[in-house]
């Protein structure tokens, strides 16, 4: 089989796998690879652990302790109770002390978990050892038992780990750890769930201790995006704790829950109440919070109904007829503790109606982005924020704004802000402000370095999403062999009598926009795909008098070809450059019409004392090595969707011109965001297009035609379906320009 090939990839993939388990997760992989050869060496694996003569040998507990049995410390995390049990074992053992394995290394992994497993299961035998002879039944009942497994080690190398990382990932792994282990203590209560409780309490306090100079960044302050998901998580336990009451009743230290649990049209009534205010309360819903309010208030008012019974039964020495005090008390304080973050975070919770929400995003307009454009300046992106499609956020000085598009609940702002020097991060601030004031989730797509510099002092993430491509127009010479292509173009183009016309579309002809017209409506039906929008633009923003359009005309007047060009704004109503945006080309017409055009203009710019011209962000495509795991996902994005949109042909093509390339970003908040920003992205760039749609033309197999550059077809109807118009490198790829 050929090199590289089908048959070499899986291997080479493997040895990649087995290579990073074996240097960077020895701990990890040998402890699992253990479990699962003690599994099939005992039958452990399909018979349970708990039904046989020897588990009381192997597992850990206050029995096997007092009997002197200080092995099972050893033996015990190597096993599971039944067979059922081991796919969540070694799944969650290999997850957490993996993850503990890569922050942390190899040896402080390996003391962590160890260590907080040997210590988690002596302090809570030591405990069930004092209290189980206090009268509390459930400690006599546990102290009684046996247990197996690694969870406890798991748990407190996971709890270390987390400190590892950036707020507010950090806060959020705690959070749920805690949530996890005070549920299952409270409402179940088995020797697992204590051991796993005292891992958690004796780990979390020292994880920054045992990291020292690691742990560098502090947990700032919650935003109100952070106070909404605390609230809305609380909101969820305090819910899968009444289903868990009402379907899986346990006896945990406070009593059973079986007396607790809710009968079936309760739980479908709190679902449907609940549900939808925790939809609200992620959006910040001001009516959303109030309910909520409501009903923490109506189940904290039962326990005051409930106090005041048992009060009067203890007087009049009668029975209260009631479910048993302790459980529906501490169920009741978790209702308490989420009524008071609900008034503690009140703030986070002021967005208005979606209307005056839509009132309140659009404080601009194109005349009033043009005329700041004007005057500060922007990128080679900034002129599409002028187009009417997009909504403006200005800045409380009114001296500069954020254009977006607003999708799924996202506010996608187009590049950099457009603001005087030294405004720009406080226009993003603000940006961010209202966003989350009126319930958005805030990012910047094709933004420069300068301007993702300010947002990482915010804490924020960014990925390139593509390469914005830069010829510099003083030093531009069509010398050597690199710029052989463009020379024949020129003189192709002066042979055959092909004209080249820099002019205003709109002052054009009816019979030339006719023509241009028809090349753009033949190139869209030939790609199969639905017309792009947000950052590519069409005849209609060709029409704009501040845009200069470039026509490849031969002597009967025919139009060949044709390229658009964006004004680039340098600040004090001075154009500096021109960035390429429309580049659509007769299909049987002039071939190499697109090195033509651009060359032509190149050097019509250069004569009017441009400075530059932007050929555009290649999306999806770039000149380096992806270094962000989200970035090997796009570059994964982008292999796939070639046959599609040609993302590596047109990087290709644009390399004729031997441009400058600048990285273009998109910033986010955190991870979590990416899916809804994802989602918003499709909707920005193909608006009126729905998942059916694009299903059915995935089904169909019909494939748009990829950037085929000058091809050399066989003969002229050969060459009609051969061509794909060197439009498929702008319109047809995906973001951004």
């Amino acid at each position: 089989m050929p090199k590289g090939g089908s048959g070499t990839a899986a291997p080479g993939r493997t040895h990649k796998i087995a290579t990073v388990l074996r240097h960077r997760l020895p701990f990890t992989s040998l402890v699992t690879l253990t479990m699962l050869a003690l599994a099939l060496a005992t039958g452990a694996l399909w018979s349970a652990a708990e039904d046989r003569a020897v588990y009381p040998y192997i597992a850990y507990g206050l029995p096997s302790l007092e009997s002197g049995r200080w092995w099972t410390l050893f033996t015990g995390p190597l096993f599971a109770v039944v067979p059922l049990y081991y796919l969540p074992m070694v799944l969650s053992f290999a997850l957490f002390a993996g993850f503990a394995e890569w922050r942390l290394g190899t040896r402080r992994a390996m003391a962590v978990a160890i260590g907080g497993q040997f210590v988690s299961v002596l302090v809570a035998v030591q405990f069930l050892a004092l209290s189980r002879n206090s009268g509390w039944e459930w400690a006599e009942r546990v102290a009684g038992s046996l247990d197996v497994g690694f969870s406890g080690g798991a748990l407190a190398a996971v709890a270390v780990a987390s400190a590892t990382l950036r707020p507010p990932w950090r806060l959020r792994l705690r959070a749920g750890l805690c949530v996890y282990a005070g549920v299952a203590i409270i409402f179940v209560g088995t020797l697992a769930d204590l051991v796993h409780f005292f891992a958690l309490v004796l780990a979390l306090p020292f994880g920054r201790k045992l990291l020292g100079a690691k742990d560098s960044s502090r947990e700032r302050r919650p935003s109100l995006r952070e106070w909404r998901f605390y609230v809305v998580a609380g909101l969820l336990v305090l819910t899968v704790a009444e289903l868990v009451m009402s379907f899986v009743p346990g006896n945990g230290p406070f009593g059973s829950s079986e007396e607790l649990s809710l009968s079936t049209w309760e739980v479908v009534v709190l679902c449907l109440i609940v549900v939808p205010i925790m939809n609200g309360l992620r959006k910040g819903s001001q009516v959303a919070w109030w309910c909520a309010m409501v009903l923490t208030s109506f189940v904290i008012l039962q326990v005051m109904v409930y106090g005041g019974v048992l009060t009067l039964a203890e007087i009049f020495g009668e029975d209260a007829g009631v479910v048993d005090p302790p459980l529906f008390f501490v169920d009741n304080l978790l209702w308490t503790v989420e009524f008071a973050l609900l008034v503690s975070s009140r703030g986070a919770f002021r967005v208005p109606s979606r209307r005056k929400c839509r009132r309140l995003g659009r404080m601009g307009n194109p005349a009033l982005a043009r005329t700041l454009l004007s005057r500060h300046g922007g990128s080679t992106l900034s002129w599409m924020t002028t187009w009417p499609q997009n909504s403006y956020f200005v800045a409380a000085d009114g001296k500069s704004y954020l254009a977006y598009r607003r999708h799924a609940g996202v506010a996608i702002a187009l590049g950099d802000p457009i603001a005087p020097d030294g405004a720009a991060d406080r226009t993003i601030a603000e940006f961010i402000t209202m966003c989350e004031n009126t319930g958005l989730v805030p990012c910047l797509f094709s933004a420069t370095g300068d301007t993702t510099a300010k947002t990482e002092e915010l804490g924020w993430q960014q990925v390139q999403v593509a390469e914005d491509t830069l010829i510099e127009l003083e030093t531009l010479e069509f010398r050597g062999k690199r710029w052989q292509d463009v020379r024949t173009a020129l003189n192709r183009a002066k042979k055959d009598g092909i004209e080249f016309r820099l002019v205003r579309l709109a002052d054009q002809p009816r019979a030339v926009i006719s023509q241009v017209r028809a090349i753009s409506e033949e190139w869209i039906s030939d790609k199969g795909m639905p017309e792009m929008g947000f950052t590519l633009g069409g005849v209609d923003e060709a029409m704009d008098p501040e845009t200069r359009v470039g026509l490849a005309v031969d002597a009967d007047g025919v139009v060949h070809g044709v390229t658009s060009w964006l004004p680039v704004h340098t600040g004090a109503g001075a154009i500096g450059g021109w960035t390429l945006d429309v580049m659509r080309k007769r299909a049987d017409g002039f071939r190499p019409s697109m090195e033509f055009l651009i060359a032509s203009s190149c050097l019509a710019f250069r004569e009017e004392g441009a400075k530059f011209v932007s050929l555009s962000g290649a999306p999806l495509a770039s000149s380096g090595e992806p270094a962000h795991a989200v970035e090997r996902v796009l570059d994964a994005l982008g292999t796939m969707m070639e046959p599609f949109y040609g993302f590596r042909s047109l990087h290709a093509f644009k390399a004729k011109f031997q441009p400058r390339h600048v990285p273009l970003y998109l910033a986010f908040r955190d991870e979590a965001d990416l899916p809804r920003i994802g989602i918003a992205l499709g909707r920005a760039y193909l608006p009126n297009t729905g998942l059916l749609r694009l299903a059915k033309l995935a089904r169909s197999g019909k494939k748009p035609q990829r950037l085929l550059v000058n091809p050399r077809p066989r003969s002229t109807s050969a060459g009609r379906g051969l061509v794909a118009h060197v439009a498929v490198g702008e319109q047809g790829a995906l973001p951004p320009r």
